[in-house]
């Protein structure tokens, strides 16, 4: 506590108030808690970011005599966390010390379970087996600190370069393979440690003067040797090494490790090269430039890099975490001679790419592990370092992972922004990505279990739904107008019930709610992700009391002339069609009601709601998607996508792209426009679509669509972003404010086609193009969401069958990759250019 308030004090925060006194109470299943275990030092900052985003929701535990541990009701064999103190953050730097009653349920919990410090064996043992997700455990933590572990793994599972290692093993290792295979890494297995000095000897003289120790000079071995009972007199034994060419590959001698075994960890190993671009050689300076990396399990369980700090030292010294403060990597690989601006921005990406595959490879491995061996069957490890040495071989930079920690690179990084802060640099990233994951981890937790009701089960576009509410644990309560759809098999339980015709949506409503009380359901939120559904789910809502948009506002919204009178196009653009005259108006108003009187002619574009047909402008400029996520009318996240240009005179969409290409302000317009509509309309609380035009004079109102974006886009902006548009919206109903990037950043660019069955069908499936697609899709090269099983409509009135896209580090690399595909598979033709529908993405 004392260290805390010196730590708050330093940062010039005031003090934490005392409010023990006075209990705090009325927490329930919806109310969030991230609790953080043991000593304050390393995730302060993160504390401070989450008390900004979710006033109350990060609590601090610092002693053991705080929490207690209770058999889970929700999972047999694990534990709830409770909390009857603790020192919860607020906005502006705020603090409070407060007794909970009844104690407070942890929904997320990590701590400092780093091996050697104080609080270790606490927190390791409040964390253990519980039925939260937990970021870590000593378990996990003792096996993250363990040298030989993390080598093989990022060897053999990341491919990435690391030291030559000879490790010598008593008996059986359970975390390791019976016969590993991992470039660099060499296992020898001992029965016995006695009597074993021959088998030592050839084992250290082959490795010595193997090839790969050609570029060492010198190497330390003190402590190896004696680990395994052999008198320390081989060449070389207690000599520092070092990389030929003075590149600083500091000393670090083999170290007896866990279960008598010796652990070594001499530095360098095979290369994974940045060539050297002409005019700027590799340097030769005397240092050692040790760069440490942190990386976070983020949106969708992906590692993304935090922050980078490095130190600098002498190349014939070790460089250990602490032994020297903190500095950039840009401002380091100037100093260590590395000139050209391109070859720092290449090591920099090249740092990212290896730092985010060692994560993934050390989850991976990790998730291999059983319940007991991981600490419990919620505990995962969120956050993790991985040390970086620079290296020099053959006139080519390469980055050798060193090892890996729990928590000595947090601390590190943590110091490095606290010491930019103090020269006036702008705050860094750590806090909030952390801060974020946590959150989300916590939100996750709160929506298990939760019972949904779910109004439309839509088509096999929404197939996702299904995937996804398993995933998040929610138990779904299905009305569906279809008694036969392939749905009623997935949810908790289905509700047959025809309500094709809405204008009648207030009668279906009360059969609705008189089929939930003969159920005795009681559900905790209300929504439709299916258009034709949105009015009769607000109308449920209200009658059930629960969070939701009004009915009269997605009313509306729903009825386009509607919407337009209010704010002073079919769904998919079907129907919609440019004409020049009122001859031709008149004559595509007469088919069109003729085709389309009701849902029976083609489902799920409205037809249910009339068939009254709207006359309006025709606004030039580029088409857009904007989806939003609000809450009691503020804007949590927004997302902008571009759209091709249309087969004109019809509107039917045929390519997209995200993240859009336009400028900052440009999309700003787009959200703040946006925004503007569902507000007027009435729309506060949900996931909403809006369509837009971007012209000259400023954007131009298509149509909202009060439920979340249809078609690929949730499946894209999970891609791009991390978020999933489905979680946010259960979150929302329930009455939780979702936790989304502040700041999102795309982690890649991808670019998409439209594939009708008119001009498509007949090449993708006889010519083997659909099982292509299929394939590649599993193999993570595309992303192909079906939107219908089979053609649905016919000429005019066609709709898309389905959409596949690529993705790229560029837009134009995106791009690119996708019309090869096209063009290989038949989609690209004089009668569908797919060329020029891509051809506005710039």
């Amino acid at each position: 506590y004392e260290r805390l308030q010196s730590a708050l004090c330093q940062e010039g925060l005031p003090p934490t108030l005392d409010c023990s006194a006075e209990p705090r109470t009325g927490f329930g299943p919806l109310d969030m808690t991230v609790c953080i275990l043991g000593s304050p030092t390393a995730f302060l900052p993160v504390l401070l970011e989450g008390g900004t985003r979710c006033p109350g929701a990060m609590v601090l535990c610092l002693s053991p005599t705080w929490a207690s541990r209770v058999p889970s009701e929700a999972s047999p064999g694990s534990w709830s966390l409770l909390l009857s103190r603790g020192v919860s953050f607020k906005a502006g730097g705020h603090s409070a010390l407060e007794s909970f009653v009844p104690p407070r349920r942890a929904n997320y919990v990590t701590g400092t379970f780093a091996p050697g410090e104080p609080e270790g064996g606490w927190v390791g043992e409040l964390a253990r087996d519980l039925d939260c997700p937990t970021g870590g455990s000593g378990p996990l933590a003792h096996r993250l600190e363990d040298t030989l572990v993390t080598r093989w793994v990022l060897a053999a599972r990341a491919n990435l370069p690391v030291p030559p290692t000879l490790a010598f093993i008593l008996g059986a290792r359970g975390d390791l393979p019976a016969e590993p295979a991992a470039p660099g890494v060499r296992l020898v297995r001992l029965k016995d440690p006695q009597g074993q000095q021959g088998l030592v000897q050839e084992e250290v003289g082959a490795f010595l003067g193997g090839t790969a120790m050609e570029p060492y000079s010198q190497v330390g071995m003190a402590g190896m040797v004696q680990s395994v009972g052999v008198t320390p007199t081989l060449p070389g034994a207690g000599l520092a090494w070092g990389h030929r060419g003075a590149t600083g590959v500091p000393k670090s001698p083999l170290r007896r490790g866990r279960s008598g075994r010796a652990a070594p960890s001499p530095r360098g190993g095979r290369a994974c090269p940045v060539p050297c671009p002409p005019g700027s050689p590799a340097p030769r300076l005397p240092m050692a430039l040790r760069i440490c990396t942190l990386v976070c399990r983020s949106w969708g369980d992906r590692p993304q890099l935090c922050q980078v700090a490095c130190a600098v030292g002498r190349a014939e010294s070790p460089v250990r975490h602490g032994a020297a403060l903190p500095q950039g990597l840009d401002s380091s690989l100037q100093q260590w001679g590395v000139v050209a601006p391109s070859q720092r921005q290449a090591l920099a990406t090249r740092l990212r790419e290896a730092t985010e595959a060692a994560m993934a490879a050390l989850l991976a491995s990790e998730a291999e592990l059983s319940p007991q061996q991981r600490g419990g069957s919620r505990a995962h490890t969120d956050i993790l370092g991985v040390d970086f040495l620079l290296a020099c071989v053959d006139e080519a930079l390469e980055l050798v992972a060193l090892a890996a920690n729990s928590q000595r690179c947090l601390e590190t990084c943590v110091l490095a922004e606290a010491m930019g802060r103090g020269v006036g640099q702008p705050c860094g990233e750590l806090p909030r990505l952390l801060a974020e994951a946590m959150l989300h981890r916590a939100q996750r937790h709160l929506v298990e279990g939760k019972d949904i009701l779910l109004i439309g089960a839509g088509g096999v576009s929404k197939s996702f739904v299904w995937e996804a509410a398993r995933d998040y644990g929610l138990r779904i309560h299905l009305v569906e107008s279809d008694p036969q759809h392939f749905a009623a098999g997935l949810v908790q339980t289905f509700l047959p019930y025809d309500s094709r015709e809405h204008r009648r949506d207030e009668e279906h409503a009360e059969r609705v709610l008189e089929l939930l009380r003969s159920r005795g359901l009681r559900p905790h939120a209300c929504l439709s992700y299916w258009d034709d559904c949105v009015v009769l789910a607000a109308l449920v809502c209200q009658g059930l009391g629960l969070r939701g948009p009004a009915p009269a506002a997605v009313r509306v919204a729903k009825q386009k002339s509607s919407t337009h009178r209010h704010l002073q196009f079919g769904a998919g653009g079907v129907g919609v069609r440019l004409v020049e005259d009122a001859g031709q108006c008149h004559a595509h108003a007469a088919r069109l009601w003729r085709d389309l009187r009701d849902d029976a002619d083609h489902p799920g574009i409205g037809l249910g709601w009339g068939n009254a047909m709207l006359l309006m402008e025709y606004v030039p400029g580029t088409e857009h998607d904007v989806d939003l996520v609000v809450f009691e009318g503020r804007l949590l996240g927004a997302w902008v996508s571009d759209n091709g240009p249309t087969r004109v005179p019809a509107f039917l969409e045929t390519a997209a792209c995200l993240p859009s290409c336009l400028p900052a302000d440009r999309q700003a317009q787009l959200v703040r426009a946006a925004l503007q509509c569902c507000r007027a309309c009435g729309l506060r609380d949900g996931v909403f679509n809006v369509e837009l035009k971007l012209g000259p004079a400023g954007p131009r109102l298509l149509e909202i669509n009060p439920r979340m974006g249809g078609f690929y886009l949730r499946d894209w902006i999970r891609e791009v972003y991390g978020p999933d548009l489905l979680l946010a919206a259960v979150l929302v109903a329930l009455g939780v404010p979702p936790v989304l990037p502040a700041r999102p950043a795309a982690r890649t660019q991808l670019a998409g086609v439209m594939c009708l069955g008119s001009e498509h069908g007949e090449s993708l499936a006889a010519g083997g193009g659909m099982e292509a697609l299929r394939e590649l899709h599993g193999r993570g090269l595309v992303r192909l969401n079906r939107l219908f099983e089979e053609p649905e409509g016919a000429g005019e009135y066609e709709e898309p069958l389905l959409s596949v896209a690529c993705a790229g580090a560029t837009l134009a690399e995106a791009c690119e990759r996708l019309l090869g595909l096209c063009q290989g598979l038949g989609i690209d033709s004089p009668r569908y250019p797919v060329e020029h529908f891509l051809s506005h993405f710039k």
